[in-house]
């Protein structure tokens, strides 16, 4: 064993590696150079290689790349030795430190084989980026079914709640219309009955014509039959909003039924009237209307008439802020109190019209402060929302976007800063079947 080692860094026996070249300084170099320079190389590959380890903790060959690594370390020290055998000649020393790296090469060889299949199995960078894209589709379409679960159910219970009161309102409010008439009918005989007893010759008594003149008989033969009058009108009031409720919830009827879209629009203005009048220092929101001659659309009704309380209700927040002055909402929200729109006169336009014969288009504009691009980009998402914190859930536009595409139509939006919005609802006369 001593005499090996001997052997192995002794150099008597050999002449130097550049007496081949005849020392001729060109090739010498060239050689010096080439040697040199990948024996750099295959030493930076494996710091390359601890740095990736490092990095990607989770790597599963992780000991593939150090006996690689071993195994590029040899391949550089042998070029570093034909350097040194330039002027050494140390070739047994060289020799040894080949046959090391090409045990090692053979080692990796051989190693690699059983992994060759495990890393195939390894999805491609293409796999991933579509599994990627498929993931994000899938994470979307549950952020949208979880909206449509929230609201169907918050709707679903909203509904059974309006129907409810509506019945139990529609009962006595039937009660009381059905005998006001009757009342009516009553006080209207008793009253002439009164009248024929003043105009005949009977003498009435002391006490009638003092207890005549204390309830004041002709002042209340004029204004009975208008209090009766006026209940009756608010009866009717009633009624109507009673029906507007039932027609609101829509849940007497199939889901998909064919409707007059004029009605919808009309029963969710009447339970939106409080908001549209005049209130502290609001004024009155003028709605006007512009229907077109619209064919019944088969629909959804109750989602329709959701859509239209939506986009009614942002519509009626929106106008109510620019009469002190509108918000722009860029990066950072900055408010403008100098900016002020409308402010005696903000309207909601409502327009209807057939478009091709097969589909109607719903315009719902208003002259309110408007939106930029950054918001209108935004607004059909879920759970985005300009409204202060505890205002608003963000899922309005988003669960009506996803009504109008369920009807196989489209909902847009036009709008500008300080310039109003316009929502533009398009929707098949007769929804097709999937």
């Amino acid at each position: 064993m001593l005499e090996f080692l001997q052997n192995l860094f002794s150099d008597s026996s050999f002449i130097p590696h550049g007496h081949c070249y005849l020392w001729k300084p060109s090739l010498v170099w060239l050689n010096i150079i080439s040697d040199s320079l990948i024996a750099l190389v295959y030493y930076s590959i494996p710091i390359i290689l601890i740095y990736f380890v490092h990095k990607r903790k989770d790597f599963p060959f992780k000991w593939i790349l150090f006996l690689f690594g071993a195994f590029i370390v040899s391949c550089g020290t042998t070029h570093v030795m034909d350097v040194w055998t330039l002027w050494h000649p140390t070739y047994w020393l060289s020799t040894f430190i080949k046959f090391i790296t090409a045990i090692l090469s053979v080692y990796t060889a051989i190693a690699l084989l059983p992994i060759i299949p495990q890393a195939l199995a390894l999805p491609s960078p293409a796999q991933l980026e579509a599994a990627n894209y498929q993931l994000k589709l899938t994470l979307k379409e549950l952020e949208n079914t979880q909206v449509q679960l929230i609201q169907t159910e918050k709707m679903s219970s909203l509904g059974q709640l309006v129907a409810g009161i509506a019945h139990e309102i529609n009962n006595p409010v039937n009660f009381i219309d059905g005998n006001i008439v009757i009342s009516d009918e009553y006080s209207k005989n008793l009253l002439d009955l009164i009248t024929l007893y003043q105009e005949c010759d009977c003498h009435f008594g002391a006490k009638i014509q003092a207890f005549i003149k204390e309830i004041d008989l002709d002042f209340i033969k004029e204004d009975l039959p208008k209090i009766l009058s006026s209940m009756k009108m608010g009866t009717e009031r009633i009624s109507k909003l009673v029906l507007s409720l039932r027609n609101f919830s829509r849940l007497d009827e199939a889901d998909k039924k064919i409707v007059d879209i004029h009605e919808g629009l009309d029963s969710t203005l009447l339970i939106l009237q409080n908001r549209l009048q005049s209130e502290g220092n609001y004024p009155d929101i003028e709605v006007i209307k512009e229907y077109g001659n619209l064919p019944k659309v088969e629909c959804y009704p109750g989602q329709l008439n959701q859509v239209f309380m939506n986009i009614l209700n942002n519509s009626i927040d929106t106008l109510k802020e620019s009469i002190f002055g509108c918000r722009l909402f860029g990066d950072n929200l900055q408010k403008t109190g100098n900016q002020q729109l409308t402010t005696n006169n903000p309207q909601i336009r409502i327009c209807t019209e057939v478009l091709d014969s097969n589909q109607v288009i719903i315009r719902i504009t208003d002259n309110g402060c408007g939106m930029p691009e950054a918001v209108k980009q935004k607004m059909f998402d879920p759970f985005f929302t300009t409204k202060p914190v505890g205002s608003g859930t963000g899922l309005g536009m988003s669960i009506s976007y996803q009504i109008i595409n369920k009807h196989g139509g489209q909902l847009k939006c036009i709008s500008a800063p300080l310039q109003g919005a316009e929502f533009i609802i398009q929707i098949p006369i007769r929804i097709k079947s999937v």
